[in-house]
């Protein structure tokens, strides 16, 4: 190799080595300039929280949550998955007694089984509760019930939910009440209530009272027999539906045993998480 060559080539090494240079300092000077300053706080919220983004706490996910804590604006019992351990572990980073919020589990407000209600007609599309949905409110002669599809267990982190019989059924051992079933039902029949419920309505139908016996054997008519019977007030009749204020509940089981149509069931979800 001749020595201008050689130069030539020593040339063009020392112009790439000096623009890698000059980027690589552009990079460092860019990366402090544009840097976003990481609250340690924040940080350390975060790491309590169990990540399941389920938005039950009413932020955008748990990342959300965990800003709206570090600065002040967000009360720290809200995570539901979490519970009282996760309510601990933010009070002792943010310095403050937390009271964890009540337990809450989901359950689905439907009794309409192979053998309480019947189909209108063999649906064959996307074997999805939002596409059965689309198609004259679903397959089934309630059309305010559980399509049956499992959207809900399809979302479900925890493998909570199964079906039973053709309706969707919550194991509340595995609940963690999140809530994210509650979102992915289109018929809004799955709802959450507290752990410590005795008594559910398991009907969500509003048709009036002859309607509702046409398309399911276990529906509420509104009858109103519960609201009556109630000694705590804890029952309202709304829309033909019966719906319970769990915070006047004394758990005495009285609407259960005075619904004619056993759309009032007793419950026992001791065992959610």
């Amino acid at each position: 190799m001749n020595d201008s060559l050689l130069s030539a080539v020593l040339i063009a090494v020392g112009v790439l080595v000096a623009i890698g240079l000059i980027c690589a300092l552009i990079l460092v000077i860019a990366a402090k300039f544009f840097a976003v300053r990481v609250d340690e706080k924040q940080q350390k919220i975060r790491a309590c929280l169990p990540g399941a983004n389920c938005g039950a706490c009413g932020f955008t996910g748990c990342d959300g949550y965990a800003k709206a804590l570090a600065e002040g604006s967000a009360a720290a019992n809200l995570c539901v998955p979490g519970g009282a351990s996760t309510a601990k572990q933010l009070g002792e980073v943010l310095g403050v007694s937390v009271e964890a919020a009540e337990r809450m589990v989901a359950f689905v407000h439907c009794n309409g089984t192979c053998e309480n209600t019947s189909q209108k007609y063999d649906y064959k599309g996307i074997p999805t509760c939002a596409g059965a949905k689309l198609f004259y409110g679903g397959d089934g002669s309630c059309t305010t019930g559980c399509l049956g599809y499992g959207d809900c267990a399809k979302v479900c982190q925890y493998g909570a939910i199964y079906n039973n019989n053709g309706v969707a059924c919550v194991d509340p051992a595995k609940c963690t009440g999140c809530g994210m079933c509650t979102k992915a039902c289109p018929n809004f029949v799955i709802r959450l209530v507290p752990a410590s419920a005795a008594v559910v309505v398991a009907c969500n139908n509003k048709d009036k009272g002859a309607a509702a016996v046409k398309q399911c054997k276990t529906s509420c008519i509104g009858c109103k027999k519960c609201e009556k019977s109630c000694p705590s007030g804890a029952i309202k009749v709304e829309d033909n539906l019966a719906h319970i204020d769990y915070t006047k509940c004394a758990g005495c089981n009285v609407c259960a045993d005075n619904c004619p149509r056993h759309s009032i069931k007793s419950v026992d979800l001791s065992k959610a998480q």
